[in-house]
């Protein structure tokens, strides 16, 4: 489904990915772990083009987005959903009006089919009646399950998390994990995930990809993953201050 190849990208004199290459496979959870700071939301921007790198392909269904015009790469875009780190609502408009936002810009439904289905996208995440709430008035989880809801309006083929268990107490992230699970599962979606919560990687992944200093230095299941010898994964995994990853 995606296929990342010798990605290259700096700001200023910091290398940020630097020969990266990555295959995400198609209806599985990918998980990408790694330090902070250390790009991974950089090469999620790469994978739904907000990004461009300065060399390498980014191959979506076999077509290098790398080298499309704004119009084509919107159509691309058109194969992805997005949760962001805040769920990223807009904060003037209703949870109905936040969902139905993607159906709006990008469809030609009418309002009676699209009021169903904000309905179903909301109700697929354990939410229902909240369609008239403003964000404000929403717990974090509550805002994450709605963002979810967007991300899946026009049901894509692809969705991108970016730490979407940030700022969520233990039972709140484990149920958005399992929520992740499960749609993931029911839509057969291809999923990419980026996180720091080393529970939630292995329950979520069908495989986890370690970034390190610009390159994937280990891509697994997570029985793989558990069994690694490699240094910088096993003292990132056990959140070791000893080990090769320096403290800066």
């Amino acid at each position: 489904m995606i296929k990342l190849v010798d990605l290259h990208k700096s700001f200023g004199r910091q290398k940020v990915l630097d020969g990266l290459d990555l295959d995400i496979e198609d209806g599985k959870t990918t998980v990408i772990i790694g330090r902070s700071g250390g790009g991974k939301s950089v090469l999620l921007k790469h994978m739904i083009g907000l990004l461009r790198p300065e060399r390498g392909q980014i191959l979506i269904d076999g077509t290098d987005i790398t080298k499309l015009n704004d119009r084509a790469l919107n159509e691309i875009r058109k194969k992805f959903g997005m949760l962001f780190q805040e769920a990223a609502l807009f904060d003037s408009m209703t949870v109905g009006e936040n969902v139905a936002f993607p159906l709006r810009e990008h469809t030609r439904m009418k309002e009676k089919e699209i009021r169903e289905t904000v309905a179903d996208r909301l109700r697929s995440v354990g939410l229902t009646g909240v369609e008239e709430k403003m964000p404000s008035e929403l717990s974090g989880g509550m805002r994450k399950r709605v963002g979810l809801a967007r991300a899946i309006a026009m049901r894509p083929q692809i969705v991108l998390f970016d730490e979407p268990t940030t700022g969520l107490d233990p039972v709140m992230a484990e149920a958005i994990n399992r929520l992740i699970i499960d749609t993931q599962k029911n839509l057969n979606l291809t999923c990419v995930v980026i996180s720091h919560d080393v529970r939630s990687i292995f329950e979520i992944g069908h495989r986890i990809a370690m970034l390190y200093e610009g390159k994937i230095i280990e891509n697994g299941t997570p029985e793989e993953l558990r069994a690694s010898q490699n240094p910088v994964t096993l003292q990132f995994l056990a959140g070791s201050i000893e080990g090769p990853i320096r403290i800066m």
